[in-house]
């Protein structure tokens, strides 16, 4: 009798990791979202760039790095493509959603969807700055600058840039987009200033700069950056921040004042304040808010955004520390028994249907709305690594460890306390697999942690507020 070794969890995460790799003209170029056989694929077997990131950066640390070559190298040719969407003309910088190999004949090609196929036809504004991250990734991990330093590639930067650079009707340095533009692709209230893409914006930011040429066009755009990310990182640190005694500040604030030198510069009212985060926040910890405007201020807890801020060191060491103490104080709620809640708390009711359109896919406590998403692993590993916490993102690995494989590596979890798995989620989700195997790579390599990290910045032009 022949006994066979079961897998263990590493070692079928990299299987599956190895089968959702796509071909293209037979080299990897990218990764299928996810490779569930009892759903129906929809989009599922496109290479999506925000999904394809915890992917690619395995890859890196493994030393694969041929296929994030390849992936780095189509996209640019993607990006550039003209393309006309209901009789409008799109700017030339944005990056695809996702793309698909497809076959005509003996010949392929690759498919590209820039929110004009999408549900929703959502703009894909994250796409832009995830395939930003990834090429410093790729060239802190290779030492190979060449591919940054190319013209096609300084030529993609650039176009990037003058799309989040450019002149926009707009009193703030925070990027403005519409509803749906990050993660959270579906209508969730996030129009506006949402964290998550400043977040990204700022760390996209400090990618550029490293990699631009100091050409005289390149210097311009340098100075823009550094003019550019001295007024965000005050802006967030300032205006974004939550924390006890900053709800006592807001709790008494004074409205409908006129002049420079108010200090409730966006007119947020008091009242505005919902009762769950009088009772929530803790005497220790703060975080970042989802989201600021005109006499509005998104109070719910995001966890992508105020994660990827400690890494980027867009948020103080302080902030950082605090934010993670919150995790740990609030650990029930936000990370229970599947790490994490990607926003915290659910939004229910008249309000629900009011922002979400009764989106079926986003009800309370599931997908975006509450639902708790396994591949912010490896961003709570990073970002726990980063400020000497390694003991939080060891306590939510094993949580994770417990579950991911025997449920089949679920897309995100549902309920309250992450218990259930998704209703609509697809189980062997790359970026779930990617999501671990990297939390764990980062774990055992930390001198890793700097392809996907930044310490304090030197360079930018200081602002006072």
């Amino acid at each position: 009798m022949v006994l066979i070794a079961k897998e263990t969890i590493e070692q079928q995460a990299n299987r599956l990791l190895e089968e959702s790799i796509i071909y293209y003209n037979s080299s990897p170029v990218g990764a299928v979202a996810a490779t569930d056989s009892e759903r129906e694929a929809l989009n599922y077997d496109q290479c999506f760039i925000r999904d394809f990131i915890p992917a690619a950066l395995v890859f890196i640390i493994q030393g694969k790095t041929e296929i994030v070559y390849n992936f780095l190298i189509e996209t640019v040719s993607l990006q550039k493509q003209k393309r006309r969407i209901d009789c409008y003309q799109p700017p030339t910088g944005l990056m695809p959603a996702s793309f698909k190999v497809e076959s005509q004949g003996d010949n392929q090609y690759l498919h590209a969807d820039f929110g004009d196929k999408a549900i929703g036809r959502v703009t894909p504004i994250d796409s832009c700055l995830w395939w930003i991250i990834l090429l410093r990734a790729y060239v802190k991990a290779t030492k190979d600058e060449s591919l940054a330093k190319s013209d096609s590639f300084q030529e993609a930067l650039t176009f990037i840039l003058e799309i989040c650079l450019g002149p926009q009707f707009e009193m703030t340095p925070t990027l403005l987009v519409p509803d749906g533009a990050c993660m959270i692709d579906r209508p969730m209230g996030l129009s506006g200033h949402p964290l998550e893409i400043q977040s990204l914006f700022y760390f996209a930011l400090r990618a550029a700069r490293e990699m631009l040429q100091k050409t005289t066009d390149g210097q311009v755009l340098i100075e823009k950056i550094n003019n550019r990310l001295g007024s965000v990182v005050c802006h967030l640190r300032d205006y974004y921040w939550l924390d006890l005694k900053k709800l006592n500040q807001i709790h008494r604030y004074q409205v409908e004042q006129f002049g420079e030198s108010v200090v409730n510069k966006f007119n947020i009212y008091p009242e505005s304040i919902p009762y769950w985060l009088t009772e929530w926040m803790p005497d220790q910890g703060g975080y970042l808010a989802g989201n600021l405007g005109p006499g509005k201020m998104d109070f719910r807890f995001f966890a992508l955004g105020n994660l990827v801020s400690i890494m980027g060191s867009l948020t103080t060491d302080q902030q950082s520390q605090n934010i993670l103490t919150l995790i740990e104080n609030r650990w029930s709620n936000l990370v229970s028994q599947m790490p994490m809640k990607l926003c915290y708390p659910a939004i229910e009711g008249l309000t629900w249907k009011i922002i979400t359109g009764c989106d079926p896919k986003n009800t309370p406590w599931s997908y975006h709305n509450g639902g708790s998403w396994p591949v912010l692993l490896w961003m709570m590993m990073a970002a726990c690594q980063k400020m000497g916490r390694e003991d939080l993102a060891d306590r939510a690995m094993t949580i994770a460890e417990i579950r991911l494989m025997s449920d089949e590596w679920p897309e995100y979890y549902d309920g309250k306390n992450g218990r259930l798995i998704g209703k609509s989620s697809r189980k062997f989700q790359t970026w779930t697999i990617a999501g671990w195997l990297l939390a764990k790579l980062l774990r055992e390599n930390p001198h890793c942690l700097n392809y996907v990290c930044f310490e304090k910045d030197t360079e930018a032009i200081a602002c006072t507020i």
